[in-house]
């Protein structure tokens, strides 16, 4: 069997062949092209999108010299990723991206945290919207207050509105500078008139640390006439909190759940493990049966043996607590993305899927982490540096091979969240959970009726820029890497 990965040591330093690489692993890369040596040769590996782009063909240079030429012309590794990413979003801003979603990071310390949910953080989680389509200018909703942060200790809660922080209007160019490179700074809240964002004078003073978010925010059971509905909020698929969510589920079994709401509405996504585990909790009646599958690129692909191949199939995990539903209510916006939409697309050819609330973000294809080393694993990883890379190297299907969703997953029943009548999560009363009831129960919604429309056009939220990313990934590359 081809073992692709490991044919890095043919590509470490190869002699640029029409042909083929040539073995070249006992030549070091130049100090000064090192880095960058490790960002081409990875991307050339495990790419999605390899074979689309001319500079990461395996015949684009005809020498070694030429190669180290073509490195020398990048003064900063993150220009040179990229520049060898397929159609990313930086290039084409109007819709038109491919790959929305890989990154680089120059500490493998730091993502390692952040794929584990442990980010520099204040505890606010908020989303910035446009004040109005095509606008500069920005408004942060605050979405929720995460337990234990700075944040839970001052005056801002859920619904709060700010414009402005340390006195400076927020807009998109400046907001990373204000919200991400600071680790202190004052928000400045407003309120909303009726037809513009006004400061009311108030600010809260708020400091970062080094926080750890529990993805389960609300486990409860809400009992409205004969049902008894389990009600989930998860914000993040973190494999730490695996067996916390095991235990979660225990406690909605053990009171009697008939029936399930899954909050995914901030769930930016995580380790498709997790995913796969939560799909069988919920369910617990398709045992080993697939969940879903992965493809990588031709590269990968071509090297795979019978045996490989059955190991890119995920599938319903055993010895759960399980609730053996066969139908699920599923909360989503915006920012539901990745392994969230995996558990939507996963269950749907097993039970009955209705999804309430806004479309999803469309993201069909994960990753892994890409060290500098061999075998662009952690082992034996390059000393000299901490360079690594989170780029996209698979697309991700249902068991019936549906996977076609980059414009998102639409909702059975539409409603977009308004931050004027947000309401307390959990609440049975809040909108969102309150329409998801009156499906269950066939009774009348009772909420506040909302807007057909967002509140405003959304820009991004607090997740992607504390470098939680939309992520689908798998902790580990697959056995026939």
């Amino acid at each position: 069997m081809k073992t692709p990965l490991k044919s890095i040591l043919f590509l470490f330093l190869f002699a640029f062949s029409l042909q083929s690489c040539q073995d070249n692993d006992d030549v070091a890369a130049p100090a000064d092209v090192q880095i960058n040596s490790f960002v081409w040769r990875g991307l050339n590996e495990v790419y999605l999108w390899q074979a689309d782009v001319p500079n990461l063909a395996d015949n684009r240079f005809a020498s070694e010299n030429d190669f180290n030429s073509f490195l020398r012309g990048y003064s900063k590794p993150e220009d040179l990723f990229e520049d060898l990413l397929y159609k990313p979003e930086s290039k084409y801003p109007n819709g038109d991206a491919v790959d929305r979603f890989s990154w680089i990071v120059d500490d493998y310390t730091v993502l390692e945290q952040e794929l584990s949910g442990i980010t520099k953080n204040n505890g606010v989680d908020f989303r910035l919207s446009l004040v109005a389509s095509g606008s500069n200018d920005v408004v942060g909703y605050v979405r929720y207050i995460i337990p234990n942060s700075d944040a839970s200790t001052k005056a801002i809660k859920r619904g709060d509105l700010f414009t402005s922080v340390n006195g400076t209007k927020l807009t998109v160019s400046n907001y990373q500078a204000l919200l991400l490179n600071q680790d202190s700074y004052t928000l400045n809240l407003a309120d909303y008139n009726g037809s513009t964002f006004v400061l009311n004078g108030k600010s809260v003073a708020l400091t970062k640390t080094v926080l750890e978010e529990n993805p389960i925010f609300i486990n409860k059971v809400i009992t409205s006439g004969s049902h008894k509905i389990g009600y989930l909020m998860y914000n993040g698929f973190y494999d730490e909190y695996d067996d916390k969510l095991n235990q979660a589920f225990g406690e909605l079994k053990a009171q009697g759940a008939t029936d399930l709401v899954l909050d995914l509405r901030y769930n930016g996504g995580g380790a498709i493990s997790s995913a796969a585990k939560l799909a069988s909790m919920i369910t617990g009646q398709f045992d080993t049966q697939i969940f879903s599958k992965m493809t990588f690129n031709a590269k990968q692909m071509a090297g795979m043996s019978a045996a490989d191949l059955e190991d890119l199939n995920v599938r319903f995990v055993q010895n759960l607590n399980s609730l053996n539903m066969t139908t699920v209510y599923v909360i989503t916006t915006a920012s539901t993305a990745s392994a969230s939409e995996l558990i939507i697309n996963g269950l749907k050819p097993y039970i009955n899927v209705v999804q309430i609330g806004e479309t999803t973000t469309g993201k069909n294809v994960g990753s892994f982490t890409v060290y500098d080393s061999e075998t662009l694993t952690k082992k034996n990883v390059n000393p000299n540096h901490k360079y690594a890379m989170q780029p996209l190297v698979l697309k991700i299907t249902n068991s019936v091979n549906f996977g076609d969703y980059t414009q998102g997953l639409q909702p059975t029943y539409q409603k977009y969240e308004s931050v004027s009548t947000y309401g307390v999560l959990g609440d049975a009363s809040e909108p969102l959970l309150n329409l998801a009831i009156s499906k269950i129960t066939g009774t009348t919604s009772k909420t506040i009726q909302t807007t057909s429309e967002p509140d405003r056009p959304y820009f991004t939220d607090s997740k992607i820029i504390n470098g939680l990313n939309h992520g689908m990934y798998l902790k580990t590359a697959p056995k026939g890497f």
